[in-house]
């Protein structure tokens, strides 16, 4: 069983993301936090940097990053068809 987390902001890339791991066989679980219900702005700038973009994704226990970093993540791991 692999859960992936989504920290979201609402943008179209949270949304394409969350619709991308819904269709992967391994992904068994998402969890998702969205910005303003679940966390501020200040807790994610802490966590993930001030620079960085919405979505953040992890996958397990594994801290991938952005929309682009977890698309790579998954090509290379072999988790697109």
């Amino acid at each position: 069983m692999t859960t992936a987390i989504i920290y979201t902001n609402g943008n179209q890339e949270c949304d394409r993301i969350k619709t991308l791991l819904k269709t992967l066989p391994s992904i068994t679980e998402i969890l998702e936090y969205k910005l303003g219900k679940h966390f501020e702005k200040y807790q994610f700038e802490m966590e993930f940097g001030g620079d960085a973009s919405y979505p953040q994704v992890a996958i397990g226990t594994k801290h991938i990053g952005s929309i682009k970093d977890t698309l790579n993540y998954l090509n290379i791991n072999g988790m697109l068809l």
